[in-house]
């Protein structure tokens, strides 16, 4: 069978694809790593800022959009794109299992995943103490002393969901002032129970068996501390998952996919939406924007083939 269009990846990107493809009527395959939909939003604890859903989490939006998509007869199959390669105007893709699948597009919707500190004693304990996803473990650290590493958006959303339950949460971003939005931000600095290490980086990760404390560094002045911790949250920033597709498509030195808001890449037929192309913001909303952008632009492609 050749496909109309196969969408690799089935978080908020993929999903609105595979809906909007749907509707088009188009022969399309949704292809999943995971054994559940929703990429990394499956993972946030609340949602306040998707258009009509004032109070949900990650969890219960992701089974939404693919209640959506159940509900239109979209087939999903489970595995990991391994190989890609173009056959005239066909792309075919063979998986993990050595099966392959043909079609006339592609839209890569395949997300990041975590990126590291990569300093000592992280690798070691992470699951023991070290986690990338405060919504999922932190309930294992209630009335205990954490830290978060990072500045941005996820790192404060992190902080603050962690303070309401922890004893003591300290922050440690290596710039003077946050890259959250201001209102996180302010949230944030309200809370009493939370200490922000300003200019500091995390040098080394202590524990046995699990976390025990983090040395600490302020870059400006390189003196150094250690706080006793039970977990270090690290929210650093994401790495595109888009190793597979580096020696087909053009990609920018953070290894996200080139394409503009048509979400088309630079080889025809190929398209790329949500977090893994090149853009200025990387929310739930604005990767279901990228879906539908990037099916419209498979129906053109597809007209004038």
């Amino acid at each position: 069978m050749i496909y109309d269009v196969i969408i690799i990846g089935s978080g908020p990107a993929g999903l609105a694809a595979a809906i909007y493809a749907k509707r088009a009527e188009l022969n399309l395959l949704v292809i999943e790593k995971a054994a559940i939909s929703g990429g990394q939003i499956i993972n946030t604890y609340e949602v306040d800022n998707y258009p009509g859903f004032s109070n949900i989490s990650g969890f219960d939006l992701s089974m939404k959009f693919r209640e959506h998509a159940d509900k239109l007869e979209t087939e999903f199959i489970t595995g990991e794109v391994k190989n890609f390669r173009l056959d005239g105007d066909i792309k075919v893709l063979t998986l993990d299992d050595g099966v392959e699948y043909r079609s006339k597009t592609v839209i890569i919707a395949t997300g990041g995943i975590p990126r590291h500190l990569n300093v000592e004693g992280e690798e070691k304990l992470s699951g023991m103490g070290v986690s990338y996803c405060a919504t999922c473990d932190g309930a294992f650290f209630r009335n205990k002393t954490v830290a978060v590493v990072g500045g941005g958006d996820v790192a404060v959303e992190d902080a603050i969901f962690l303070a309401r339950i922890c004893k003591q949460v300290y922050v440690i971003h290596r710039r003077d002032q946050f890259r959250a939005k201001k209102s996180l931000a302010t949230k944030l600095l309200s809370m009493e129970n939370v200490t922000v290490l300003w200019d500091s980086v995390v040098e080394r990760i202590n524990g046995e068996d699990t976390a025990e404390s983090i040395l600490v560094k302020n870059v400006k002045t390189e003196e150094t501390n250690t706080y006793e911790v039970s977990g270090v949250f690290i929210a650093v920033g994401y790495i595109p998952k888009t190793e597979v597709f580096k020696d087909i498509v053009a990609t920018d030195e953070g290894g996200y996919i080139i394409a503009g808001e048509d979400c088309q890449t630079n080889v025809p037929g190929i398209f790329a939406a949500g977090d893994v192309r090149t853009k200025e913001l990387r929310q739930i909303i604005t990767a279901a924007a990228d879906g539908a952008m990037a099916v419209t632009a498979v129906e053109k492609y597809l007209n004038n083939n």
